[in-house]
């Protein structure tokens, strides 16, 4: 039932009002007495809240609504309000066709293995505790989530004013905008009208989204733009020249700029090497995890992990929340930039290595897994198996992993050069083409 980010699919066929009834239910039975919900713009959100508060309240919870609001916003003011769970009603960075729903603890961080399992196991076996007609709960609308967000970053980042074009893609991001106007920074918004069809670009900030952002920051004076998904948790960024900077940068700069002597950053075993020899440079050290932004979140509540981040946009700073923040990855790199220099000049002086990636299609991709995983440990001597098998060489690494969603094995490699980057990504495909075959 539960992804790694939480519940997920197509509106009424895996995500359904039943569901959401069901979640809520059982969420309520496991003990949350007070429980923050709320939601991004699809249309589809506005029924499935209803659906999950009514099973809330008929197991004896109050529900604080906070309507439209980003999803680190929601996990925020699980805290904000002295709540035990929040939900957010969301397919993030998905179509408009998914919706989906995240559970969040009051630290911010998604619901652990154990939690999830629990809900589960009261959803399959209807194990809910139905409250007396005069013992059920209540719901109350808060309308200050997203004032009070912007009122935290404005009082954690320091900016000096920059120019910055936020495309908030027709989600529910718009309080990284009203966050760096509080900053001082001069402001524009590009798709900021919440639209749960995503009309303007398809919700993801990749850079092939994210052309008409790099566009519109090209042409004129900005010195950054900002791209999020439907659900504001990834945050992207485009430089004052208008092109799209790389995840694996973004992270090695948000860690290089937070991690010093003896302190670690979390990062999924995908990761590229160049966050760790920068590291290794100022005496950081590097922590891997399975790929997802939960993972990560987990690893980041560990003593000496300072930051958490995934290429896909995902940031964590523990310190503030264990939810990734778009908006405040936004504020921390128009701090960034503001301090140090020209977001165009700070990516080139970290590099980038050269990455092969390739997805092959499979029928049974848990079996070939598994098979490839003997394989691949008998024949090397460093390799980590806690998502897929990675394997650490001396002139770079490749990593073979079953997809969390499609029939699909998925292949990278990397090297700090094009010649053995090549050679390690043709080691690992000819391991997956031999099971193959």
């Amino acid at each position: 039932m539960f992804g790694t980010s939480g519940i997920r699919g197509p509106v009424g066929e895996v995500v359904t009002g039943d569901l959401a009834l069901s979640v809520g239910r059982a969420l309520a039975t496991t003990g949350a007495e007070r429980v923050v919900i709320g939601r991004d713009p699809r249309d589809s959100g506005r029924f499935l809240a209803d659906a999950l508060s009514a099973g809330l309240r008929e197991c004896g919870s109050d529900v604080i609504n906070i309507g439209l609001a980003a999803t680190p916003t929601v996990a925020r003011s699980v805290k904000w309000k002295n709540a035990d769970a929040g939900v957010s009603i969301t397919a993030s960075h998905n179509p408009s066709t998914d919706n989906g729903i995240k559970l969040w603890n009051p630290s911010g961080q998604a619901f652990d293995a154990e939690q999830r399992s629990e809900i589960t196991r009261r959803i399959e076996e209807e194990d809910f505790d139905l409250s007396a007609w005069d013992e059920t709960g209540e719901e109350k609308r808060w309308n200050g989530a997203n004032d009070q967000h912007v009122k935290t970053l404005a009082e954690t980042v320091d900016v000096d004013s920059l120019s910055v074009v936020v495309d908030v893609g027709n989600g529910a991001g718009g309080v990284t905008a009203d966050a760096l106007y509080e900053l001082g920074c001069d402001v524009e918004t590009l798709n900021a009208q919440p639209d749960g069809r995503f009309p303007a670009r398809p919700s993801e900030p990749t850079a092939e989204n994210c052309q008409s952002l790099c566009d519109h920051v090209d042409a004129t004076d900005a010195d950054l733009g900002i791209a999020h998904d439907g659900d504001a948790d990834r945050m992207m960024a485009v430089n004052e020249n208008g092109e799209f900077v790389s995840g694996d940068v973004l992270l090695t700069l948000f860690a290089r700029q937070r991690a010093g002597e003896g302190e670690t950053i979390a990062t999924p075993v995908d990761t590229s090497l160049i966050v760790e020899d920068v590291l290794a440079e100022q005496g950081g050290d590097v922590v891997r995890t399975q790929v997802g932004d939960v993972y990560v979140a987990e690893r980041a509540t560990e003593s000496g992990v300072v930051f958490g981040g995934e290429q896909s946009g995902a940031w964590i700073w523990p310190d503030q929340t264990l939810c990734p923040d778009g908006p405040l990855a936004a504020c921390r790199l128009a701090e960034l930039i503001a301090k140090e220099g020209p977001l165009s000049e700070l990516a080139a002086g970290v590099g980038e290595y050269p990455i092969r990636r390739k997805n092959i299609e499979v029928e049974d991709k848990e079996e070939l897994m598994a098979a490839l995983s003997t394989s691949v440990t008998d024949r090397y001597d460093d390799t980590t198996t806690i998502d897929g098998v990675r394997v650490s060489l001396p002139e770079g690494w490749f990593l073979i992993r079953a997809s969390g969603t499609e029939p699909l094995i998925r292949i990278a490699a990397e090297a700090r050069d094009p010649d053995a980057a090549d050679e390690v990504f043709t080691m690992a495909d000819t391991f997956v083409t031999d099971h193959l075959n």
